[in-house]
């Protein structure tokens, strides 16, 4: 092998490994898959182990559709342990078809329209004395406020929480994954 055949094979695996470097930096892990941002909300979240409830109550609500659509959306993503905070049955309950609008209700409640970023939420919040507040497409607004080294999420019940994954990019948007599922 020729130096300079081997110096252009050790560039070229230093570049792809730059490049999966700064794509594993772009996009973080979710629930053990990788998230991907030529994908929409939808297509992710289905390959994330850690959100099974939450897709399986957005299928329930008829949402797919919605929050695979060109968007932007952010979505704050509850995980199933935040699903599984809720008292027992919940769950159970907002599944049933009859409750169909409720769920739905829940569900619009964790998204909010546009593209939000972590960095959108803090400029906010510096902005307002140190709370931020967007309105969700449910029609009622979350707060978001300094908690620790990241940001903490509040409902209008005064149930708190905590984005624990952030600025995970989408085609048609962005996911922040949270601990606590918000009531409107």
């Amino acid at each position: 092998m020729t130096p300079l055949f081997r110096t252009t094979i050790i560039a070229a695996a230093v570049a792809v490994s730059g490049t999966a470097l700064v794509a594993a930096q772009t996009n973080p892990m979710v629930g053990g898959a990788a998230m991907y941002p030529t994908k929409t909300i939808v297509e992710n979240a289905v390959n994330s182990k850690d959100h099974t409830t939450l897709v399986a109550a957005v299928k329930a609500a008829d949402l797919v559709e919605t929050l695979s659509g060109p968007g932007p959306f952010t979505v704050f993503a509850p995980t199933n342990a935040a699903f599984a905070k809720l008292p027992a049955g919940t769950v159970d309950t907002l599944l049933k078809p009859e409750n169909k609008a409720q769920l739905a209700g829940v569900l619009t409640y964790h998204v909010v329209p546009g593209t939000i970023m972590a960095a959108d939420i803090a400029a906010k919040a510096k902005a307002d004395g140190g709370t931020a507040s967007y309105t969700t497409v449910q029609g009622e607004p979350l707060m978001f406020m300094k908690s620790g080294s990241g940001w903490g999420i509040m409902d209008g019940k005064g149930h708190k929480g905590r984005i624990t994954i952030a600025d995970v990019r989408q085609s048609n948007g962005l996911i922040h994954v949270i601990d606590t599922v918000m009531l409107p």
